[in-house]
């Protein structure tokens, strides 16, 4: 019967973690996360530039289009504290179409004080 048990619990975990989202690992260090797709669109990046005042954190990412159709990006900006923690509010997704063989900047600014990290989210 234990053996029944323990076996049913873990089925059930098993179960729990197919159903959520599929995460992409990111490592503390790295600021720029893309998804495969957007590579795949011929989209490459440059890591974003912190820029930090007094008044508020910002950040500029140039981003590139190899190919000869134009390709919209969604993307957002994370900020992160002293600590590492993550900063809310989160800003809103937005939009950017690159057109063919071209680039575009793009650029963030934090929601609020003391944000010493960002980090640079791309997919399509």
């Amino acid at each position: 019967m234990k053996g029944g048990r323990i076996a049913a619990l873990l089925t059930g975990m098993l179960l729990v973690g197919c159903g959520s989202h599929p995460e992409i690992p990111v490592g503390e260090q790295q600021t720029l996360v893309m998804e495969a797709n957007v590579l795949a669109a011929g989209i490459s990046a440059e890591n974003p530039q912190l820029t930090t005042s007094e008044i508020q954190a910002t950040a500029s990412s140039q981003l590139y289009n190899e190919r000869t159709t134009p390709v919209t990006v969604h993307y957002r900006f994370y900020w992160y504290d002293a600590r590492g923690l993550e900063m809310h509010p989160l800003e809103a997704p937005r939009t950017v179409t690159i057109p063919a063989q071209s680039s575009v900047t793009l650029y963030g600014g934090a929601n609020s004080l003391g944000a010493h990290k960002v980090r640079l989210y791309l997919y399509l």
